[in-house]
């Protein structure tokens, strides 16, 4: 048994979009990234979030980005070769795309948008492939606020997952009837840049660590 000091984060998973080498672990002093917004906005005071990456077959932990009081980040994400994280300051009002290079283990700015460039941080998260920062909005918009911009009403039980070149993908799900008469599905929605329908597809999808697509249905 190989013991892995992480100061107190018991919980972690595979970053998506690696091949299973790269880990990622958050504690939770606030909640979610909306949540410690929320209590920034009230006035309250917020500590930073702690994110460590660990490292697979030897375990070795690293702490991407520094645990700064009136910032708070979210789970990364990884794409050829880097692992991208979203840091928010609230007390510089800065959206921060930051990456983790697996090579040379340093990290650096991608990006760094004004906090106004979203209504809120309501499901703001950083999503493959490419890299993409996205909001979904509780009043069912859905924007990409980089690398570039778009927004358009997302239909009733919608919840995007997954980006594939121009292609959006959506998971859609249903429900009727009562008791021994009700039943639930998905299905996966695919739609363009602006917001058009392109596909509507039984089932679901998941993105594999080689980068290849299955679809379950």
């Amino acid at each position: 048994m190989k013991r892995i000091e992480t100061n107190g984060i018991t919980y972690i998973e595979a970053v998506p979009g690696c091949r299973g080498e790269w880990y990622y672990g958050l504690d939770y002093p606030h909640g979610d990234l909306y949540e410690a917004e929320e209590l920034f906005r009230a006035g309250k005071p917020v500590e930073g979030r702690d994110l460590i990456l660990i490292r697979y077959p030897d375990g070795a932990v690293f702490r991407p980005v520094e645990k700064t009081t009136g910032e708070y980040c979210e789970s990364p994400v990884y794409s050829d070769g880097g692992i991208y994280i979203l840091n928010v300051s609230f007390k510089d009002s800065e959206i921060r795309v930051l990456r983790f290079d697996c090579a040379d283990l340093t990290t650096g700015n991608v990006a760094v948008l004004p906090l106004d460039a979203v209504k809120d941080c309501y499901n703001l998260q950083l999503h493959v492939s490419p890299v993409t920062l996205t909001r979904q909005g509780a009043e069912g918009r859905f924007d990409i606020v980089w690398p570039e911009r778009c927004s358009f009403d997302m239909g009733e039980h919608e919840s995007f997952f997954l980006r594939d070149g121009d292609r959006l993908f959506f998971n859609k799900w249903y429900e009727e009837g009562e008791g021994a008469d009700y039943r639930y599905w998905e299905e996966t929605v695919v739609r363009s840049l602006d917001g058009k329908v392109l596909d509507v597809l039984p089932g679901d999808l998941r993105l594999m660590p080689d980068g290849e697509i299955w679809h379950l249905g």
